[in-house]
């Protein structure tokens, strides 16, 4: 096959998978599962689970609201412990315009993980750390980008001022997830604490910072001179790096569709915006330390199957490589996992043990 044939089958599957649950009307995308579609036409509600769910694990409370539009609820899931518990809270991927909470508990593969997201949530909650699973409002021509990373910044805040009901510890909590979830994690580890002490808002007054961060197929930059030059060139001089990235809504045109996914009125606007939402433009000695995974080895060759090439690119070690070198050159906690790499912590769990149960 040529390479025109697969750019041209690449675009096509980009396409097709642009497609998301919007206001229940539920329409095909790779990331949800008939499970999870199920799940979504429940009616939304904050309640305490029942075993009648059928889950090893239920959450201990369900769609607690944190805003007012219909996805800013999340699930929690308390660990049984007489001591505060350490938090670790998920945000799921999907490209900002699929996935769900609902993939941590309904044993959902993450992108890029080796393991189950059912068995990471056991294993949290047995070693006594609660756990938290977060939807945001996905991103349309309505409601651009930020808008995403600042639900999970009032989702981390509502939960951190829910400490003393909950029994949690405000000065241990972490976030994980892959992809789209991934890039908002890593915005809230780099980002200085974004809390408002004097705010008329006692949700705001809380802290936005991390004790630490894991990732799956993250996104460190949204760069396009980095997307050219690393990701897009993969597959030859002539991909154009803009061309990798969703189209939005009816805005079929590459660059038309950037500035709307951003909200903005020029590309230089929006390439600045999106630099301020980008690991590597963020991070900083002191910001807490980070774990990356990823699916392929550097020297890894483009999938043959035209329809794994979007998602092997958009999710390729070579943007985990740019942030260790970073974080390296600035002396900040970085480890980074690939097939084949050697590393101090095998697992997302055993990096999170010791961050979070370790004094």
């Amino acid at each position: 096959m040529g390479m025109k044939q697969i750019l041209v089958m690449m675009a096509a599957v980009v396409l097709v998978g642009q497609s998301v649950a919007v206001d229940k009307k539920l329409i095909a995308d790779p990331i949800l599962s008939a499970n999870i579609r199920a799940v979504l036409e429940k009616p939304q509600g904050a309640h305490r689970s029942t075993k009648a769910e059928q889950e090893k694990n239920p959450p201990t409370y369900t769609n607690v609201k944190y805003g007012e539009h219909e996805r800013n609820v999340f699930d929690i899931w308390l660990a049984d412990s007489a001591k505060l518990t350490p938090l670790a809270i998920y945000i799921h991927g999907g490209g900002f315009r699929g996935g769900s909470k609902e993939t941590l508990h309904l044993n959902q593969s993450n992108i890029g993980l080796e393991f189950r997201n059912q068995q990471v949530l056991n294993q949290l909650l047995e070693a006594g750390i609660s756990v938290a699973s977060i939807n945001y409002r996905y991103l349309s021509v309505d409601t651009p980008l930020p808008a995403s990373h600042h639900d999970a910044k009032r989702a981390l805040q509502f939960i951190r001022s829910k400490a003393t009901e909950w029994n949690l510890d405000k000065s241990r909590v972490a976030a994980f997830g892959g992809s789209a979830g991934a890039q908002i994690c890593m915005w809230l580890a780099f980002s200085d604490d974004m809390a408002k002490p004097k705010d008329t808002d006692p949700i705001e007054r809380e802290s936005t910072r991390l004790t630490c961060v894991a990732t799956t197929g993250g996104q460190t930059t949204l760069g396009l001179d980095f997307w050219q030059d690393k990701i897009a060139s993969l597959l030859g001089p002539e991909t154009n790096a803009i061309s990798l990235f969703p189209t939005l809504d009816n805005e079929k045109d590459p660059q038309k569709a950037r500035i709307a996914r951003w909200g903005a009125k020029t590309m230089e606007q929006a390439n600045k915006r999106a630099a301020r939402y980008s690991a590597l433009s963020l991070v900083s000695k002191d910001d807490p330390p980070i774990f990356m995974s990823y699916g392929m080895p550097p020297t890894a060759r483009p999938p043959t199957d035209p329809g794994r090439i979007r998602g092997w690119l958009t999710h390729h070690v070579n943007l985990g490589i740019a942030l260790k070198e970073r974080s390296d050159i600035l002396k900040h906690e970085a480890h980074l996992k690939y097939p084949s790499a050697e590393i101090k912590y095998q697992s997302q769990i055993s990096f999170f043990l010791d961050k979070l149960l370790k004094k």
